[in-house]
């Protein structure tokens, strides 16, 4: 057969100033940690050392998957487990979770409740489109991750509620009170991604309180609820010394409100498994499910049946779980301490104690020092640029996850490097911003 050369035909710009695409397509902003992580995997591939502690991953030489899991996703393969599995969920995963979630959270839910997804982003996905319509009320906290761009992507009208360290990055009551008579969605992240904090018992307790009484007034109006969309998926995670609370744990009204966020990415490292779930109230879980139904958004077969065996398999996750958490703890102490002692040394850094995820917040603020070419760092990306090119250290700033200021506020990620890479990398910090 003939080969028809398309490559300059396909590569055509566009002939007149009229958009190619839809209207959201074309305002739709590609992911600012991706391109940051882009960036320094060139800066590797050129030769350059670099402690990279941008993306929300694990690489699996430092955390690989639970061989219980490897194994059974390879039986599952085995025994051909290879075609389209329910549009809901793999009936044993779905049988699992229920167990799953009554043995380790005290939740006990019907089956109706747990939707099954290709990880927990078609999950954030579908609630966004069952529950909001154009137009509508979102309201979530920044810092936080991607509200902004499904927001976009629904067309609602994103408000932001703007936290700060004095209540380490997350909202309380009074702060979302305000929001709520306007508000459709309400989004929330413990532990939070990007800060590595978590919502306190009575932080969540009184936000919680908030959404029933705002749901009692509407129901007696006869409007529609407002609903709570709480993205756990670090619960597993959460350090030592910091308890994880879920709404209706502490206010049982709230399962008919809450919409959780969960999978097995982050507990689990399984990041490129795929396999994530919704739980919440039964009538909108069903809509949900025609919604991932329709764009075929499920989660590969073998590795539902995989997962369901792990999930019932107590001892392997007690193991596992055990390991994460001294890994993860090591690289995060590993961080806070160096940052802690940079600061007593009195360089213009700070960072928050770790409470959970991979994550650890840090403060850069060598604002109006210059460079020995001279270059004054005036903003976030200048610090940025700076310590990437001076120290080979990779972050990224707040501004990825909604911040507007350039405040020195950073996200460092610690899922894809070793302690040894962190303790090399930290006195390269510590040389370069001594050096302005």
């Amino acid at each position: 057969m003939a080969t028809t050369d398309l490559t300059s035909i396909a590569r055509t710009a566009p002939t007149s100033s009229a958009p190619r695409v839809s209207t959201m397509a074309e305002g739709l902003v590609g992911s600012e940690i991706l391109k940051i992580a882009a960036e320094i995997r060139a800066l590797i591939k050129g030769g350059r050392t670099v402690c990279n502690l941008t993306v929300g991953d694990f690489d699996p030489k430092q955390f690989p998957i639970p061989d219980a899991l490897k194994k059974a996703i390879v039986d599952a393969y085995d025994a051909n487990e290879t075609n389209y599995p329910p549009s809901n969920g793999m009936p044993e995963l779905r049988d699992a979770l229920p167990r799953f979630y009554e043995r380790e959270l005290g939740l006990r839910y019907p089956l109706e409740s747990f939707l099954v997804a290709s990880g927990a982003r078609p999950v954030i996905y579908g609630i966004y489109r069952a529950v909001v319509d154009p137009g509508d009320t979102v309201v979530y906290p920044v810092p936080s991750w991607n509200n902004n761009h499904y927001v976009h992507m629904l067309g609602a009208k994103g408000v932001t509620v703007p936290c700060g360290p004095e209540s380490r990055f997350l909202p309380s009551k009074s702060e979302l009170l305000a929001t709520l008579p306007t508000a459709r969605l309400v989004c929330l992240n413990s532990p939070l991604n990007p800060t590595g904090t978590a919502m306190a018992r009575d932080q969540l307790l009184g936000v919680c309180e908030a959404i029933v009484a705002e749901n009692e007034k509407r129901a007696s109006r006869g409007e529609k609820p407002v609903y709570l969309m709480y993205d756990h998926i670090y619960w597993m995670l959460t350090a030592k010394g910091t308890e994880h609370y879920t709404p209706p744990q502490l206010v049982p009204e709230m399962a008919k409100y809450t919409i959780f966020v969960d999978g097995i990415s982050k507990a689990f490292a399984a990041t490129g498994v795929r396999v994530g779930w919704a739980v919440g109230p039964t009538d909108v879980i069903d809509r949900m499910s025609a919604i991932i139904g329709h764009v075929g958004a499920w989660a590969p077969r073998a590795e539902q049946i995989a997962t369901a065996r792990l999930l019932d398999d107590t001892s392997a996750i007690k193991t596992y779980v055990d390991t994460m958490h001294a890994g993860l703890g090591a690289r995060l102490n590993a961080l806070h301490e160096a940052f802690q002692s940079m600061k007593s040394s009195g360089l213009p850094v700070d960072s928050l104690s770790p409470e959970g995820a991979i994550y650890l917040t840090v403060r850069i603020a060598p604002f109006g020092k210059k460079t020995s070419s001279g270059a004054e760092l005036k903003t976030n990306e200048d610090v940025r640029r700076y310590v990437l090119e001076a120290a080979g250290v990779g972050i990224v700033p707040f501004q990825a996850f909604g911040v507007p200021g350039d405040d020195g506020w950073f996200r460092l990620s610690v899922g894809a490097v070793s302690e040894r890479e962190i303790r090399d990398a930290m006195p390269r910090l510590a040389e370069a911003l001594k050096a302005l």
